[in-house]
């Protein structure tokens, strides 16, 4: 090949872009090549063909098969491009299905769901000539106030692992890559802040922010990796040979493809400042181990060239990436003559879907108060006030095409079924009487529609006030890329609203549609409290129906908190992962206890668990079991998120008050009980020692089973014996659990 069709494969291109802002300083980074002239030579990646506008996915598939077509023919090698596209709630796509976003995957604490949805994501875009998904997000959440929250999994690194490479299995078996991202660090910016730098040190990266991306990669095979676009310690992680390579590859064995983030090889020169220009960000970015610059060659095309004609860059890192690049191409048949037909019809929103979707949404509900007014008693009249109480959108997260896109182009129809919550509550209560009131905005604090909504509480047996988030980029909405706070408070008005409506009297129960956690201590504790309080973390296209479904005791809640609900921004950042001295204690006088802990969720049935028993002892390698007994002692059939946690007593670091070790849902009718044995890998209780070594070290470790993080229902402990044991890739990473029940 010549230099420039090796450069080309190294390259995508962003057809259809244009002033549309769907990507962080997208206009200020707009390549000025046009199409024709850049794939002369071939292409390696065609970016976001069907999720940039709206278009018929038929036709674009269409235009797809003759472009891949033209391609190969023209630029002499016969070597067709991948189309990538994102997936982070489902295709993002024009009337392709909606899903839960990922903060309500971890809530679910279900990854067999969840790979069950990613195999009909990956279904659908194979079937529309896709090959990569631009997800899953592996970044483990820290502090609430950053936008991005709502694409993140969870805040305990184990939760992450599990359900993402559970995603990526779904994924892949429907024969598309899956990109982990983002590399690494990304959730711990500054103050919560997009793209600020990340200071965290190398204990904390190796304990709490690579696991995830380490068993995704062993564990889930994945094909795919791209860059954060932090700097951690004053590095950019885009030129970070170390983790990109010496890590990455080196010491984990990823043999895929490595890409950047968006424009994150030109924003070494032109926000992080470490190179001179465009040609030394190419320099930078290809010896760290970044083999494809997205979505368009900034750095990667022209300034490549010159460099290698220049003798600034070793053409031979151009060779290391291409071998990759073809490498990933044959596993997709990229290499390999094409007489495939595009599709004639297409259903991206199929029945399967929207049953997932549903499934996913009503596992993903978290109760967070009950005084027993939920399930609704077939209320005669209901008023459903608030900004999301009729709106669609409010269901959807930040990579929604509707919310990511379609916000874009006023008037165009979603495309898909999407009931809001108003009229989900009126399919699922045909004979009550169900009233509509705003009495705000999300934003904003216009207080004319408080009069109204009072008076519709007033008129109403049970008030359904539904307030929290709506989902958008770059200051388009409270939360999403580059929408970051500084307050918890719930936007706009929408406190004082609720409080308007709890002071009439008539039961009110909040639902909570949102993409990051609130401080809600004056909705939960207290006189003054609302009778019911639901967490939804954008559930989705099904979503209006899970809620109402759940409200009215068609379905049970078994969402638990995959973070935990703050006390005040002031007290971020803050993780249920802390040290004894990283909560309240007597040498401070700032309180950081959550509102609501780690792991919690009330059900409309009540569990009991007992008999936790141990091992007194095993050596610091292998496994041991831990089993529990679950009963449900309730009156309704009900699903239990058991969870084990542990606390290493005593240590050569300081280590965490409480570590989920392993998770289980297990389903009981009432009066049932079963016996949960996991099966620990002793690696779950390794950290980072003093000398820079993954190890599990001999000692006490104090074990617990409860309702949360906080609750130690019933208890034991284990002692670890033996020599200090350094963790291999030999050490298994996943507990196992089996329910016994009788």
């Amino acid at each position: 090949m010549t230099l420039e069709q090796k450069v080309a494969q190294l390259v995508g291109f962003w057809v259809d872009q244009g002033d549309d802002v769907v990507a962080p300083l997208a206009g200020e980074m707009a390549t000025s090549a046009r199409y024709e002239e850049a794939t002369v030579d071939g292409l390696g990646h065609l970016t976001r063909v069907y999720g940039t506008r709206p278009v018929d996915a038929v036709e674009r598939a269409a235009w797809l098969w003759a472009e891949q077509r033209r391609l190969r023919a023209a630029s002499g090698h016969g070597i067709g491009a991948i189309v990538h596209e994102e997936a982070l709630t489902g295709l993002a796509a024009w009337r392709a299905a909606t899903f839960p976003t990922p903060l309500a995957w971890g809530a679910t604490f279900d990854p067999d769901l969840v790979e069950r949805m990613g195999r009909a994501i990956g279904a659908s875009m194979r079937s529309l000539g896709i090959h990569q998904a631009l997800a899953p997000v592996l970044d483990v959440v820290r502090d609430p106030r950053w936008g991005r929250v709502d694409e993140c999994i969870a805040e305990d690194p184990y939760v992450v692992a599990t359900i993402a490479t559970a995603y990526v299995r779904g994924l892949q078996d429907a024969g598309v890559h899956a990109t982990l991202k983002h590399f690494v660090g990304y959730s711990a910016s500054q103050a919560g802040r997009n793209h600020a730098p990340v200071h965290a040190g190398l204990r904390e990266l190796s304990d709490v922010f690579l696991p995830p991306f380490e068993m995704a990669v062993r564990d889930g095979g994945v094909r795919c990796v791209m860059n954060s676009y932090t700097d951690i310690d004053g590095v950019p992680v885009a030129s970070d040979e170390h983790l990109l390579t010496d890590l990455l590859r080196g010491e984990w064995g990823f043999d895929g493809v490595v890409v950047s983030d968006y424009f994150a090889v030109a924003f070494l020169e032109t926000m992080h400042a470490v190179a001179a220009d465009r040609i030394e960000a190419a320099r930078l970015a290809l010896t760290a181990g970044i083999d494809v610059e997205l979505p368009s060659g900034d750095a990667y095309a022209q300034p490549l060239r010159d460099g290698i004609r220049s003798g600034r860059i070793d053409e031979t890192l151009v060779d290391r990436a291409l071998l990759r690049v073809l490498a990933q191409k044959e596993e997709l048949g990229l290499l390999d003559p094409d007489d495939s037909e595009p599709p004639t019809e297409v259903d991206l929103d199929t029945a399967e879907h929207r049953a997932l979707a549903r499934e996913l949404a009503e596992r993903s509900l978290v109760l967070l108060s009950n005084d027993g007014t939920l399930p609704l008693a077939a209320p005669r009249r209901i008023a459903v006030i608030g900004p999301n109480g009729d709106d669609a959108s409010a269901l959807m997260g930040c990579y929604s095409f509707a919310n990511h896109v379609l916000a874009h182009h006023p008037g165009t129809p979603l495309g898909f079924a999407i009931p809001t919550v108003v009229e989900a509550l009126r399919a699922e209560l045909p004979d009550a009487e169900i009233t509509a009131v705003s009495g705000c905005t999300v934003e904003g604090d216009d207080r004319s529609g408080f009069r109204a909504a009072v008076d519709a509480a007033v008129d109403a047996d049970v008030a359904v006030v539904v307030v929290g988030d709506r989902a958008g980029l770059f200051g388009r909405g409270t939360v999403g890329e580059g929408n970051d706070t500084e307050s918890l408070e719930l936007p706009g008005v929408q406190r004082q609203l609720v409080e308007a409506v709890v002071a009439t009297g008539t039961p009110v129960v909040v639902v909570l549609l949102t993409g990051r956690p609130y401080a809600l201590s004056w909705a939960l504790d207290g006189a003054g409290a609302p009778a019911a309080v639901v967490q939804a973390f954008f559930p989705g296209e099904e979503g209006g129906t899970a809620i109402a479904r759940l409200l009215a005791g068609a379905a049970s809640p078994s969402g638990r908190l995959p973070v935990s609900l703050p006390r005040s921004a002031g007290a971020q950042p803050y993780s249920y992962l802390q040290p004894p001295l990283g909560g309240p204690s007597e040498v401070t006088s700032a309180d950081s206890t959550p509102v609501r802990p780690f792991g919690f969720g009330l059900g409309y049935t009540t569990f009991r668990r007992t008999d936790l028993w141990a091992p007194a002892s095993t050596a610091t390698s292998g496994s041991f079991p831990v089993e529990v007994t679950v009963a449900n002692t309730g009156a309704r059939s009900g699903v239990e998120i058991v969870q084990l946690y542990a606390h290493d007593v005593h240590a050569s670091v300081v280590r965490p008050v409480a570590q989920l070790l392993g998770y289980a849902r297990v389903e009981l009718a009432p009066g049932e009980s079963a016996r949960v044995r996991f099966e620990v890998p002793t690696a779950r209780l390794a950290f980072t020692d003093r000398a820079g070594r993954r190890v599990v070290e001999p000692g006490r470790v104090d074990l617990w089973v409860g309702a949360s993080v906080a609750d130690r229902e019933t208890q034991g402990a284990i002692e670890l014996t033996g020599e200090i044991h350094p963790v291999s890739a030999a050490d298994a990473r996943s507990v196992g659990v089996i329910v016994g029940k009788g």
